[in-house]
């Protein structure tokens, strides 16, 4: 095969790479997506946040899901022994959408690059980019191996790298780091949810809170089929032996509201582990190429940020792009890195203080205040870049500050 030229070269074909190749297919630039697996193929990051919903509209790609008719998602519960927690993403300080969706991720995947493909993108599944050499004026020439062996090289102007858990030019061009968060792990299975109650109480996400560090996810989706999985310490997860599924059984277990729900349920495939989850970088783009979604940075999946950072990076850098491209000036450090960083920051407090226990006193101090709580809830729905809201422009002290507030009048009280 000989070799391809293309403007832009996308690595991934998960939310984050079909948004950017939305775009830029829109803005009729030629383009090539690599896509390591063959779909439809599972992957977590279930739970999508509002604020994505934007990005799908913006770029296309909304009503194709809509078909679907997935799981809403309206809103999220957090449980901690008898406490209650609910947010309801109509009630937030940020004008936005109300809703999203729970999904498997096979079927919404497969979904978004049907419609690419649909549209003449041009999409290759079960091909691996292996190597990458950046000249000095930033344009690239790619190594991909085809599924039967087969080397080709792909020649672009631009390289989005939309690898996800992949990380593929974080591994090549050696700019992994470690984590700032937590070691922390989890596990996690689909089972046919049996139980399921009627209504809310059934399909609603739900995060049941066993320790300050260790809690159960509940997604259910619209297919009947649920999502549950532990997160915790990573010597906590590896504390339990036997196989996976021996693991997982055990540990449903220790959630008094679900246990029976899901007691001695089959698990639809071999449960999953992964340790110490939490990823980061030393940059998010270099002269030629940039980093979208969890190829820049994963974050603890506690506030289902995947999804939406995903996205959001991924249409940000497809428009600056496509504005390079047309030989308009763009500022990569201040419109992409400072602008990601920024919500980054925020969700990376978020996550911080729900392992301090300071985010967990707001949720469950009664009574509720309610604007604190509309302006939390913003967060919640993934409007992390809105500065009106003071729990995003003082993110960094004000959940400290607040709790605080808290444990002294639960003090005084006492006293």
């Amino acid at each position: 095969m000989s070799n391809i030229n293309v403007d832009v070269l996308i690595i991934g074909a998960g939310p984050s790479g079909c948004v950017a190749a939305s775009y830029l297919h829109n803005n009729g630039l030629k383009i090539k997506v690599v896509e390591k697996n063959n779909f439809p193929r599972f992957v977590i990051g279930e739970s999508l946040l509002p604020r994505c919903m934007d990005h799908f509209e913006e770029v296309g790609l909304l009503d194709c899901l809509k078909k679907k008719e997935f799981e809403v998602k309206d809103g999220a519960r957090f449980l901690r022994g008898d406490e209650v927690c609910n947010f309801d993403f109509s009630k937030k300080h940020t004008e936005g959408w109300n809703w999203t969706w729970q999904v498997p991720r096979a079927d919404f995947d497969k979904t978004l690059t049907d419609e690419l493909l649909k549209r003449d993108v041009d999409i290759a599944f079960e091909e691996e980019v292996i190597d990458v050499h950046f000249n000095d004026d930033g344009s690239s020439v790619t190594s991909i191996k085809k599924k039967d062996g087969e080397i080709y090289k792909v020649n672009a102007k631009f390289i989005v790298d939309s690898s996800g858990y992949g990380r593929v030019l974080p591994r090549l061009l050696d700019l992994e780091k470690p984590s700032e968060l937590l070691n922390q792990s989890s596990i996690f299975a689909h089972v046919k949810d049996i139980k399921r109650p009627e209504g809310w109480e059934g399909t609603r996400i739900t995060f049941d809170v066993l320790d300050t560090r260790l809690w159960f996810w509940v997604i259910p989706f619209s297919n009947g089929v649920t999502s549950i999985g532990f997160v915790g310490p990573t010597e906590f997860i590896e504390s339990f032996e036997g196989s996976s599924s021996e693991k997982l059984a055990e540990m449903l277990k220790l959630s008094s509201y679900y246990r029976e729900r899901f007691e001695d349920v089959d698990f639809l495939f071999k449960p999953v582990e992964i340790t110490n989850y939490s990823k980061s970088v030393k940059q998010l783009y270099g002269k030629g190429y940039v980093l979208t979604g969890n190829s820049a940075e994963f974050l603890d999946p506690v506030f289902s940020s995947g999804v939406t950072f995903a996205t959001e990076s991924a249409l940000m850098a497809a428009k600056l792009i496509t504005k390079s491209l047309r030989n308009e000036t763009v500022d990569w450090e201040v419109e992409y890195s400072d602008y990601i960083k920024r919500g980054v920051n925020v969700f990376s407090t978020y996550v911080k203080e729900w392992y301090t226990g300071n985010l967990q006193t707001l949720f469950f101090h009664r009574p509720e205040n309610p604007e604190i709580k509309k302006q939390i809830c913003a967060v919640l729905a993934g409007y992390v870049w809105d500065e009106t809201n003071p729990f995003v422009k003082n993110h960094h002290r004000l959940v400290r500050t607040v709790a605080h507030i808290i444990d002294m009048e639960k003090q005084k009280v006492s006293n």
